[in-house]
């Protein structure tokens, strides 16, 4: 029924308000929420002659496409740009006959301060929802393991979500002694959780360009990392983070050893990464935003 009122009221919003504007940017994500979100929004904007910029950011793109091409061909044929916060995802969309181009996500780096890590502490940080496809199930395996190595190891998991109950089931399961679960971290409360942890880990399965990673860069924590979808375009292995295979939870805790006992690949990833962070402001991305939006305009500005 909430989903029922809050279409009905989306949808009359858009009839309202989108004459007043030029250009729909219009954000979408896969599956239902591409059907309820996205595509009302690209059907009222194109019925009022307006220009329609697809910015979609989802790591279950290439999924979604292929197992959904009737509620996908048409919105993607009616907008008039496609845009995707990374190189992965236009090649997934290129694979798919669809151009679009990439502009990386930003991230308010303002928010989060940089901390030197000398030495590395066993504290670890996981940051994301807790579904099948973020695999944090992993995770958990890979502590285990640094657990026995590094008694007085830490993990800290962030997040909430339909695997909660089995990640606590698996987590005793394991006999892990020093895990804590927090549940879903608001994002002011995130600053903190970065400060209390040195190494960031995620095992992810699908995913595109989490923001995680590059706030972990800006606050000084050292990233391990899978290289699930776009994330090779994030974490430069060996150079910002340490890479290791999707479901390769042994690589994960030899990777966060192997950052524990050599403290100088430690610091060298964390200085590089925190240079990196500077293509992921607002500054480094807004000129090409509004190139984007000039050039749909017809040069207009």
């Amino acid at each position: 029924m909430r989903t029922v009122v809050y279409t009905i009221a989306y949808v009359a919003l858009l009839l309202l308000r989108l004459p007043r504007f030029d250009v729909a940017h219009v954000f979408a994500a896969s599956y239902f929420s591409f059907v309820i979100a996205p595509t009302p929004a690209v059907l009222i904007a194109k019925l009022y002659g307006k220009r329609v910029l697809l910015n979609y950011h989802s790591g279950e793109a290439e999924d979604h496409l292929r197992r959904w091409p009737r509620s996908t061909r048409l919105i993607f044929r009616l907008s008039d740009r496609v845009v995707a916060p990374s190189r992965y995802l236009v090649g997934v969309f290129a694979r798919f006959g669809i151009d679009a181009e990439a502009v990386s996500n930003t991230a308010p780096l303002e928010r989060f301060a940089f901390r030197e890590r000398r030495p590395l502490r066993p504290t670890l940080l996981s940051n994301r929802s807790l579904e099948s496809h973020y695999n944090v199930a992993d995770t958990l395996r890979a502590f285990a393991l640094v657990e026995r190595r590094v008694p007085d190891a830490r993990l800290i998991v962030a997040g909430d979500g339909n695997e909660r109950a089995r990640l606590h089931a698996l987590a005793a399961e394991l006999g892990l002694k020093r895990v804590e679960f927090i549940g879903a971290a608001p994002p002011d409360r995130m600053p903190e959780l970065y400060g209390r942890a040195d190494i960031f880990v995620n095992s992810s399965l699908v995913d595109n360009m989490p923001l995680s990673l590059i706030e972990a860069f800006a606050c000084g924590l050292a990233v391990v990392s899978s290289d699930a979808g776009g994330i090779p375009h994030v974490v430069t292995d060996g150079e910002t983070g340490l890479l290791f295979p999707c479901g390769d939870y042994e690589s994960l805790a030899a990777n966060v050893i192997r950052l524990l006992e050599d403290q100088s690949l430690a610091a060298g990833l964390i200085n590089s990464a925190r240079a990196a962070c500077r293509q992921y402001t607002w500054t480094a991305t807004r000129g090409r935003w509004l190139k984007i939006y000039t050039d749909m305009l017809g040069g207009e500005r």
